[in-house]
Formats: structure tokens, sequence, C-alpha cells
């Protein structure tokens, strides 16, 4: 059977999903791989290959299911994070962990990081011996010295701080940063608050992945000296060389991802082929052997694997790379498709949940892609004639090629003597050469291009899926950003080298690789600055996704089987899944005839969707980092509305909003629109009290430039949508404040039928009491708590009048403010109120028909 390999590696993959998504135990899938292995041997004896076949891959279906469930058993019963969550590690205050520093402390724009294994802990007067690993930041106050403490990575250190298990937003659509920093053998985080706390216990060797962590970490500070007049160039070299992304500024990621050139910062295959071949280039131009340019190729990618942080993605192309050259070194004629399976089925042994990672996910379809699509489609195309390019002025050689490339050779021949003769008489007898190097120049520009063209549609359903964008520009811009890229990496790494042996070298050279990655930010923020040729998309239906897939394999089996018609037969629903990937067109996922108000779990912030029952849709604050400030040019903090509300409203398939409206001007409200802005059609930004504000000007100007109408709100004005009447209660006027201020919030009540929620922003006493007093409508079913639940907030005289049956805190998980207060826990409860938190139950949703009023939350549907 041809492509063994691939086979085997599908059956596995299968076997690993059954086993991630059930919680059958280790010894059934032995007892079933057993099964399969004694059915194929018994099928064999008695010569019936195909059922033999389907039996082994059973077999190793089932081996997939066994390493899945053994992975999942096989967490020490010491690992920190049984310990925490079975009860017998408390770790609401601060204690001592030990363990060795897994790296060197990397001083980034706010402070430093760095990340310990932890091997033991103090925890009530007792030494608990544990396993896992914890990310350990300091945040420098202003004026510190910016030094790291002098430890170094493989020093034993203790350390005081309050440590946490790392929390996902429980916001349906958020990303499992969870589930992410896991895959990086971090289980904790922490935040020192002095650099006292840290302390290094005695002397301890160093292994031999901390003495390459510690020339990483020199690596890194070299950088920075080296570039220390061009940040921008620093931070891309420091991303695309050693795998640290911390430098990268906000706008400069987002212009790499408009383009769909990210893959070039984040380090990958492509990083590991321009390093192979770059060697291998320097080693036939010294005329070395073929096993010592092997040998020099395997010491170079197994330096980079070492010192380089994102290890999982350089691995497996390292992987890849290493069985290309085995073969090459054995002879041998590689199959790129079995070339990939192996090194998937490698990985996927030592780490079956891999396969769940969106980063393995892409980078196999696309080697899959260029394998099985992409140079199928070069050999069809440019390949024969660019072959026919060698020795072009040697008639002799034409018969080894195809008719066609024969023809191309001597039309070649015909122009080069009519260059020849209009070209001095010194370049005139290399006319033929200079040809033949520009038709191979375009030749390779058309194989580049026509790779992205391929990878970038075939993996446009998946990246719409994960990261919810199409870049019609991406197969343009990663022409010149794959050129770049593989003239960068090898330069960055020369330079490194050259400063190792003098500083003086490196001035030299630095220049060059600098200008290199300056041309590399250009072209990427050129295009990326092109309008409409970038937007943002809810993801594909899970059969949309699945029958593309489906689809595509059955194409490149054809393509490799040699079946014209049938891949031009499958090209047509590919193509037609390909447009509805692009434009999503489905209606939004909203409740007919019903009013909705989802209080989402954004933090220490707020953002409320509210739909309504003729299908308007109306989104409240964006959520934010409260206090975010910048350090160095960089925003410290996520970008909830990038991160946490955008994803929650494609997962319910919206493109866009009729409005948005900011309750008032503080952080926590105001940074997350922005993104939502940019990532959703928006109608109107409705504002209550205007502030003299940079933030609240920058994003009043962010609308108008997206063409998005502003609108002043106010006390006394309303509005009606499929039978819901909104009635704002506060502010009293669009006088501009010098400040934001909690009780300048836009409240709005809305009321459908019998029923009415009120969305009151951050009001406190003061205001609460001005509404009592003045006999507003406050009567309402849902209140969502005003201010987070602090004590000054959500009064007795206020909850009378409003008699709610629901209240809702939008509150942040253990956040220094203390919100929600006991006190106005203690009311709620008083008054009979059920009250949700969105930090304890995550998105709370209420749903009303007019009549009635149902709620659900994130953490109960999830418990179903």
């Amino acid at each position: 059977m041809r492509l063994p390999a691939l086979w085997l590696t599908v059956a596995f993959a299968a076997g690993i999903l059954l086993g991630l998504a059930d919680g059958v135990i280790p010894g059934v899938w032995i007892a079933a791989v057993l099964a399969a292995v004694f059915a194929g041997f018994a099928f064999a004896r008695r010569g019936w290959l195909l059922p033999a076949w389907i039996a082994a891959l059973m077999a190793w279906a089932a081996l997939g299911g066994f390493a899945a469930s053994l992975e999942r058993a096989g967490v020490p019963a010491n690992h920190v994070t049984r310990l925490v969550s079975s009860g017998r590690l408390d770790i609401s205050e601060p204690l001592r962990w030990r363990g060795r520093l897994r790296s060197d402390p990397v001083l980034l724009p706010w402070g430093f990081r760095t990340e310990i294994d932890l091997d033991e802990v103090e925890s009530a007067g007792k030494s608990i011996k544990l396993s896992g690993g914890m990310r350990l930041s300091y945040f420098r106050r202003e004026g510190e010295d910016q030094s790291a403490p002098a430890v170094r990575a493989g020093d034993r250190v203790e350390v005081l701080v309050r440590a946490r298990v790392p929390r996902n937003f429980l916001t349906p659509g958020s990303f499992d940063s969870r589930a992410q920093l896991a895959r990086q053998n971090i289980h904790l985080t922490g935040s020192l608050r002095s650099l006292e706390l840290l302390a290094k216990l005695g002397d301890a060797r160093p292994t031999l992945a901390h003495r390459f962590a510690r020339v990483r970490g020199r690596l890194l500070a070299r950088l920075s000296v080296l570039f220390r007049d061009a940040p921008d160039q620093a931070a891309v070299l420091r991303a695309m060389l050693l795998g640290d992304y911390n430098f990268l500024d906000r706008d400069v990621s987002k212009s790499f991802q408009t383009t769909s050139v990210y893959h070039v910062l984040v380090v990958s295959g492509l990083h590991v082929a321009a390093l192979a071949a770059f060697i291998w280039w320097v080693a036939r131009r010294f005329r070395l052997s073929l096993p010592l340019t092997v040998l020099a190729i395997f010491l170079v990618l197994g330096f980079f694997v070492a010192i380089v942080e994102d290890r999982p993605p350089i691995e497996r192309a390292a992987l890849m790379a290493a069985i290309v050259l085995l073969a090459r070194l054995l002879f041998r004629r590689v199959e790129i498709l079995n070339t990939l399976s192996v090194a998937a089925l490698l990985v996927l042994l030592i780490r079956p949940s891999s396969l769940a990672d969106a980063s393995f996910q892409l980078s196999f379809l696309a080697a899959l892609l260029i394998g099985g699509i992409a140079l199928p489609l070069v050999d069809a195309t440019s390949a024969p004639f660019r072959k026919a390019l060698a020795h072009l002025s040697d008639v002799t050689r034409d018969v080894v090629h195809a008719p066609r490339a024969i023809q191309f050779r001597l039309d070649l021949r015909s122009a080069a003597d009519w260059l020849a003769s209009r070209l001095p008489a010194r370049l005139a007898s290399r006319s033929a050469s200079l040809l033949a190097g520009a038709c191979a120049s375009a030749f390779r520009l058309w194989e580049i291009f026509l790779i992205s063209l391929t990878v970038q549609l075939g993996l446009l359903p998946l990246m719409a899926h994960l990261f919810h964008r199409v870049s019609v520009s991406g197969p343009l811009a990663n022409m010149p950003a794959t050129v770049l890229s593989a003239l960068i990496v090898p330069f960055g790494f020369i330079t490194l080298g050259l400063d190792a042996v003098w500083t003086g070298f490196a001035a030299v050279a630095a220049p060059f690789t600098g200008w290199l990655v300056q041309t590399l930010l250009v072209v990427v923020q050129t295009i990326s600055a092109w309008p409409r040729t970038a937007y943002r998309i809810p993801g594909p239906p899970a059969w949309v996704l699945t029958a593309f897939y489906l689809l595509l394999a059955l194409a490149v089996l054809a393509a490799l089987a040699r079946r014209r018609r049938w891949v031009i037969l499958l090209s047509l629903p590919l193509a037609a899944l390909l447009l509805i990937c692009a434009t999503h067109p489905f209606a939004p996922s909203l409740a007919a005839g019903a009013l909705e108000a989802s209080v989402l779990d954004v933090g220490q912030g707020d953002s409320i969707f509210v739909a309504f029952p003729d299908g308007r849709t109306l989104l409240i604050d964006g959520g934010g980092t409260y206090g975010a400030s910048r350090f160095g040019g960089m925003r410290i903090g996520l970008d909830i509305g990038e991160s946490v509300v955008s994803p929650y409203l494609w997962q319910r398939g919206i493109r866009r909003l009729d409005v948005i409206a900011l309750s008032h001007a503080h952080t926590d409200h105001l940074d997350g629109l922005n993104a939502i802005l940019d990532n959703f059609r928006v109608q109107e930004l409705w504002v209550g009290r205007a502030v003299d504000t940079q933030p609240f000007r920058d994003l009043l100007a962010h609308a108008r430039a997206r063409g998005v109408r502003v609108v002043d709100r106010a006390r006394g004005e309303s509005f009606s949508w499929g039978g819901v009447t909104g009635l704002f209660l506060w502010p009293e006027s669009h006088s501009t404040a010098a400040a934001a201020s909690n009780n300048d919030s836009l409240v709005l009540r809305l009321e459908y039928g019998q029923r009415a929620f009120l969305l009151p922003g951050d009001i406190e006493k003061p205001i609460e009491s001005d509404l009592v007093l003045r006999g507003d409508p406050l009567a309402a079913d849902v209140l969502k708590v005003p201010h987070h639940g602090s004590r000054t907030s959500a009064t007795e005289p206020f909850l009378r009048a409003v008699q709610p049956g629901y209240a809702v805190v939008s509150v942040g998980e253990t956040n220094s403010f203390g919100h929600p207060h006991r006190e106005t826990l203690d009311r709620l409860r008083a008054a009979h109120v059920r009250a949700l938190r969105t930090d304890q139950d995550g998105t709370v949703t209420f749903l009303s028909d007019g009549n009635t009023v149902r709620v659900t939350t994130f953490v109960a549907a999830g418990k179903k």
C-alpha cells in the first residue's frame, strides 16, 4: 500500500481523539489492541490482506486511545494541580515555594519574568514534596533599577509568593489559556511583591538544559544591546530567533496577523528550513562531503532546538528535517507525505495531547498542503521548465527533457541570440546565462506564490475557526515575508555568533541584519494598511469545517493517484465550502422573539450583550484592564475586547452590531470597545457624559474613523426596538467632565411586556438615592449590580425600589478591590434576591419572552 505511514498516523490520531473524548481506562485499550492484532494475524494467515490491513489500522487506533488515556492518567499524585484541586494544598495565602529556575530571569518593559520547576513547598508548618511549574513575574516600580535579580537558570531558589492556578475567562468562545500554559509545563502563576522575597539557596550544578537556557538568556540580552536604537527590530529578532514574543508591540503584531504572515515571527518549520538550507548552501560551497553536511545541519538544528523557548513547533520541524536528511544520507527516495506522517506519529507517541494543540494542527496541515497539493502543482507547472534551464547552451542535453521543455529551451536560445545582438560585447557572451537566471528567478517566485496560495486557501477554514480572520493579501504578503525571513534567521544567528567572538564583528553585521528586519516591517506594515484586504469573521460551523477537510483529504489522495478528473470534481465543492467559510452566510444565534441580556465574564470590568426580539443587538461596554499603563511603549494586560468579548460574539455568529454603548469612560469599561470597533460593523456608538481624557477622545476618533455615528444619550431619552422600550435614567446632561466618574454612568432600563432589566453601570449611593427620590421607574426583574458590588452601591433604598428577582455582579476573581463587598452580598441576601457572580458562575444570560425570565450560566451549562 502506498503511503503506509500516512494511514497508520491517521488511525493513531483517530484513536487519540476517542481516548481524549471518553474516560476509558488504559487496560481496556490494551485489550482492544491485542484483539485487533490477533484478528490481523488470523486474517493474514488466511491470505485475506484487506481485512488484515483494516485490523492493523484498528490496532493502531486502539494504541492511540491507549496513549491518550495513559497520558491523562500519568499525572503524578504529588503534582501541584492534583494537590490544589483535592484540597491538600491551600494556596489562598502566600507560601514558600522552592525549586530550580528553568530559565534566566527575562527583563521585560515592566519588570522581569522567570519560570521555576517546583519540587517543594512549605504549608501549615510542614514541607510538602511536589512537581509542576510556576511562572513568576515582578512588576517594577517607577524609578526602580531595571536590572534582573542575580540568579541564573539551574539555580535552586525559594520564593515567598501567593500563587494562583491560571484562570480561563468563563465566557463562551474564550481562549483556553490554562491549557496553553500547561503545555508549557506552567501550572501556577505568581506576582512577586518585592525582590527580597526571592532568594537563592546555595549552589546547584546546572544541567545541560539549564546551560542552554543560560545561553539563551545571554543571547536575548545581546540582541537588546546590539539593537538598542531600534526596539522594533530587536523585538522581531527576539521572536524569530529565540521565540521570545514579550517585546513585540501590539500594533506590529497586528500588522503581521492582518497580512497572515504572523507565522514568520513564530519559530516554526520555516525557520528550521531557512537554517538547514543555509548550512547546506555553505557546505556545498566548501565542498563538504554529504555525511559532514548532514552532521553540520544536525548540530545547528540541535542547538536551535535547545535554545529556543517555544520548542514544540521547532521540535516537529527539526524531526522532519532529520528524517529527510537521514534518508538522503542513505540514498533513499523521500516521499514527503510519508516523512510528514512519521514525524507526526513520533510526536503523538510522545505527547498524544499535541493533537488538540492549534500549533500542531496548523503546522502539519500546512506541511500536508505543501506536500500533497502545492508540490504536485509545481511539478505540473514550472518545475519541468525550471529544470530545463540547466546547461541551456548544451544542445546535447535537450533529449533528456519532455517535448514542452525542449521547445522551451529552443525558444530561450533564440531569445538569447536576439539579446546578444543588442548587448555590449562583454555581456553578449553571457546572454544565455542572464536569461536563464531571470527565468529561474521568475519560476521560483511563481513557486513561492503557488505554495503560499495553496497553504492560505487550505488553512482558511481552520484560521477562520481558530482566529476569526480572513486575509486576502496573505498570498502576496507571504512572498516577500518568506524570502526575507529565510535571510533574517541565518544572518541573525551569524550576527550573534560574531558577537560571541568580538563585538566589533557584530557591529559590522548588525546593520545588515537590521536592514533586513526593517525591510520586513515596512513591507508587512505597508500591505496591512491596504484597505479591505483583511477582515474578521465568525468561525464556520462544525459541519462545514469537517466537510471541507474530508473533501480536501480525498482531493490529495486523488492527486497522488493521478486521478485528474476526481481532483477537478472535488475542487468545485471545495471552492463552495471555501466561499462559505470566507463569507459566513449564516444568521447569528439569537433567540427569536425574546429579550436577552448576557453579562460576560471579562474579569474586573463590565461587558453586557443585549439582543432584542427583532434581532437588533446592543453591546454595553467592552471590558478592559483597570489601571493599565504603558511600559517601554507596551500595553500591559490582555486586550479584553479582542481576547474575550469578540470571541464571544463570533461564537454567536455575529458580524455586526447595531449599537455599542459606553456606560462611562473608566478603562475597565472602555478599553475593549476599540477592538470591537475594528472587528465588527457597528452602526452607532452611544455615550453618556463626555470626559476630557485621552482614552475617551481616542475612542470617539476611532469610531468616527470607522464610519460609526456617535450619539449622546442622557436622562429622559428613550427608544423602542422589537417591542422593548429602552429608557435612559442617567446621566443628567451631556456637559463635559474633567475626568471619568462612576456617577456619570449611563443607566438604562429595558422593559419587555411584564418584565424589565435594569443596567445601571457603576453608579454609587448618591445617584442611587437621587433616582429613588425622583420616583424614576426602577422596578426590574433583573439587576446588574452597580460598581461590581462595591459597598457604596446596591443600597437598601435602591434595592427596595428595584425589587429584583435576580442580580448579577460583574467582577474579577480575587480582585484587589475586595469586590463584591460582603455587606452588598448581605443586602442582596436579605432582600431575597438570587445573586450570581461572573467570577464564579461565568457569563450569566437572562432570557425573557415578556412574561417570564429564564437564567443560565456558563458554569452550570458546562456541568450538564
